[in-house]
């Protein structure tokens, strides 16, 4: 097996950000709001993620949108004429917060290009190929929300400047019996945090799965990635999976798992929603005696 030798390793300077799915399981919510931008509490899933990417050091933000979700560059994109609307109004904190928020193309680079058919998670990271800085790539999954004192993609990428491997996956341990809704790592030994594999094992039965280090969405990615999805064939759904891309090039660059630190919820699902919530709710005082107060009152069937 060829890895990559972490003393000559290029610097990770883009993410990307595949956000071109139409959020079904949120419906009827996400009919005209795209996912990305559904609130866990007071801030929109995309934020959190642009906040990890920022706190990593990324230089180039790409975001792998529809043509349905131009909601997503507006809120992204600085909005000179609303702030200036609410600072003539005397709302100069909120302003301040959009303004911090915003990327500003003057001091950051964010592109978006558009992924019009839904042909999978290695399509979305193949249509960002063209506009990627040189060197490994971060992608990042806005639904996949990772909360901890460090981010996520910063964790990875610090550990990844040290390691010999040219794919490095986030994953957690699952439960057994949780197995077969994820991508899992096929051990060869764990170092720490870093856990070498000799692949993965797509939504394996229960009992027939190598481990319970379950891949979330956050990945480090060696740039032979492209052309191996270049030459990727349509796999599970008749679509471009990222990881038969990854699997692709094993021998080639290696692959690890990383263990974040952070906690980790599927905001893809409503109950993984609801659970961000609750936990950024928790966290806020302001936020106790209406958490206390709801948790006694009887909950009426829908």
């Amino acid at each position: 097996m060829t890895q990559s030798n972490p003393t000559s390793r290029q610097k990770v300077r883009t993410a990307i950000f595949p956000v071109a799915g139409l959020g079904t399981r949120f419906l009827p919510a996400t009919k005209a709001t795209p996912k990305e931008l559904l609130p866990v509490l007071d801030k929109p899933l995309i934020q959190f993620a642009i906040d990890e990417a920022r706190e990593a050091g990324i230089e180039r933000m790409i975001f792998v949108s529809h043509p349905s979700k131009g909601a997503i560059e507006r809120y992204v994109l600085q909005d000179e004429e609303l702030c200036g609307t609410l600072r003539s109004k005397g709302k100069h904190k909120i302003a301040d917060r959009l303004h911090e928020d915003a990327i500003d193309p003057e001091e950051e680079q964010a592109h978006f290009v558009m992924q019009n058919d839904p042909l999978g998670l290695g399509h979305a990271v193949l249509c960002a190929a063209d506009d990627v800085l040189e060197g490994p790539v971060a992608v990042i999954l806005p639904d996949d929300l990772i909360l901890g004192d460090k981010g996520c993609i910063r964790e990875m990428i610090e550990a990844y400047e040290t390691s010999d491997s040219g794919h490095m996956v986030a994953t957690m341990e699952v439960a057994r019996d949780e197995v077969s809704a994820y991508g899992v790592l096929d051990p060869l030994q764990q170092d720490g945090n870093v856990i070498r594999a000799r692949g993965m094992v797509e939504k394996p039965d229960a009992d027939e799965a190598p481990s319970l280090h379950a891949v979330v969405g956050r990945y480090v990615l060696d740039a032979s990635i492209f052309e191996d999805l270049r030459t990727q064939g349509a796999g599970l759904g008749g679509e471009i999976q990222l990881t038969d891309a990854i699997a692709k090039g094993i021998e080639r660059v290696g692959l690890c798992g990383f263990q974040f630190s952070g906690e980790r919820f599927d905001c893809g699902s409503k109950a993984g929603m609801l659970r961000a919530t609750l936990a950024m709710a928790g966290a806020r005082p302001e936020f106790n005696d209406v958490l206390n107060r709801s948790s006694a009152l009887p909950i009426a069937a829908e």
